[in-house]
């Protein structure tokens, strides 16, 4: 599962009681329904002139539908809309049947910023549930149609790739794959990144500009960016492409690579960016965030260098790319670049319950 947050940690906080409100509303045409939802373990406490909600509960959903649903985004969001007010649980890889009830567990931190209100107020609503078919169901505000369509590719076109594996060198090529990915998962270094509104522009700051990594077949080319850095924080002015593609372009996501002054290299995670191109067309986009990144001992990174690659691209008609797998099995992104959500999921079969329960996942439908 994949959550966002905002907020520090609390200290003395006290359960919430049966009369507190968490309100849990969809749409009353939602093809998921709402089986039970409560506080849980949730925790409140007040903090200067502001309430901090610890929401940890489970929510008992059904899907309602006819159609086998992939994935899932909700909305969190306190009482009064404010830094720290709202929050987002996405579920991608999920595989639930016509009638079949699921947990969509939610663990955060929210900010009411009036304790003076009284009790904890927190809304839970639906903000998009995908389908097999990749059908689209909720308002998308949170631009979550994108994200879960892009987990979803990401995940067949990883099974597949398992799948070859299977067929092609047995049991034993499969386990060789996966205990490889689970060794590259532990090395990866690892990268504190946090996004903050970008300023006009930082103290000290200098141009650094940004190298593309070369990508075959790719629907977008980067044509050039540049990043100013001041120590360890970097943010975006305008980065340019160019539609190749003969759909008209609505959005892009560009991973991100940095290296240090000793030449060690880290991925910085990835900019969603909106980014309107008809065919054949340029565009530029500029990044409304500004990133901060330390090494995991919380030491500050200081940025020598930049590098780019295209993430996903969306377009008008409701398309999704994402890269081809082969993209990531240069020997630079294996080592930097985390695998997609699915890939992680299935190496977590394996490490917790064998090759038994990693083949019946990639026999199912």
């Amino acid at each position: 599962m994949w959550i966002r947050g905002l907020l520090t940690a609390s200290l003395g906080m006290a359960a919430l009681s049966a009369q507190d409100s968490l309100r849990v509303n969809f749409p009353p045409d939602a093809p998921v329904a709402v089986i039970s939802s409560n506080w849980g373990e949730s925790r409140a406490a007040a903090r200067g002139g502001a309430l901090v909600v610890d929401l940890r509960t489970t929510l008992k959903l059904k899907n309602s539908s006819r159609l086998r649903l992939r994935g899932i985004s909700l909305q969190v969001a306190s009482q009064e809309v404010a830094a720290g007010g709202r929050a987002s649980v996405s579920v991608p890889s999920l595989d639930v049947y016509p009638g079949q009830e699921f947990p969509v567990k939610i663990d955060l931190r929210l900010l009411q910023p009036n304790a003076a209100a009284g009790a904890a107020v927190v809304q839970v609503q639906l903000d998009g549930v995908l389908f097999e078919d990749l059908s689209f169901f909720g308002p998308n505000r949170l631009g979550s149609r994108r994200q879960l369509i892009a987990w979803e590719l990401e995940a067949r076109r990883d099974r597949q790739h398992l799948k070859q594996i299977l067929a092609k060198g047995g049991e034993d090529g499969l386990r060789r794959s996966v205990l490889e990915i689970l060794a590259q998962d532990q090395a990866r270094p690892k990268l504190d990144v946090r996004l903050a509104r970008a300023p006009a522009s930082f103290p000290n700051e200098h141009q650094i500009e940004v190298a593309f990594l070369r990508q075959a077949d790719l629907p977008v080319q980067a044509m050039g960016g540049v990043v100013m850095a001041s120590g360890n924080e970097l943010r975006i002015p305008k980065l340019y492409f160019e539609n190749r593609d003969k759909r008209e372009v609505r959005s892009i996501e560009l991973g991100l690579l940095v290296r240090d002054a000793e030449g060690r290299e880290f991925s910085a995670g990835s900019l969603p960016a909106p980014l309107s191109m008809k065919s054949n067309a340029a565009g530029s986009v500029q990044p409304t965030a500004s990133l901060q990144l330390n090494r995991a001992q919380g030491l500050p990174l200081r940025v020598e260098s930049v590098s780019g690659f295209v993430q996903q691209v969306e377009f008008t008609n409701g398309d999704v790319w994402v890269p081809p797998n082969s993209f990531r099995d240069e020997a630079r992104l294996l080592k930097l670049v985390p695998g997609s959500v699915e890939e992680q999921r299935l190496s977590d079969i394996y490490r917790r319950r064998g090759m038994a329960a990693l083949l019946e996942e990639l026999h199912k439908p």
